[in-house]
């Protein structure tokens, strides 16, 4: 027999610009994390960092990102970057328009704590 399935409606979780964390507290697990954010038109300087023992992909959902730091470029919809460990970079975005991104993370080989 098999379980009804669990949803996360995060997309309804976030008003306005910031960050929601879908992560141990709801699921149970310290295997990975997603994190949705959103960004207001014009808005800078949104941390990426995934910190020591974790890696992120983060992808461009809606809109396109100017990144700095660590490695710099253009995010645009539909394209990821990888980082890892202290690996540092501020995002901005670059539209007139509000920009949404994904964060999906978990644990470097030898990272989980």
């Amino acid at each position: 027999m098999s379980k009804e399935i669990r949803v996360f409606k995060v997309s309804e979780l976030l008003k306005g610009s910031g960050e929601y964390i879908l992560g141990a507290e709801q699921t149970g697990s310290h295997g990975c994390y997603l994190i949705y954010g959103v960004m207001g038109p014009g808005e800078k300087g949104r941390l990426l960092k995934p910190g020591r023992g974790h890696e992120e992909i983060v992808f461009a959902v809606r809109g396109e990102f100017g990144i700095s730091g660590e490695y710099t470029g253009r995010l645009r919809e539909g394209e990821a970057i990888h980082l890892r460990g202290e690996e540092t970079c501020l995002m901005d975005n670059l539209g007139p328009s509000e920009a949404v991104y994904i964060i999906a993370g978990g644990h470097s080989e030898g990272g989980h704590h």
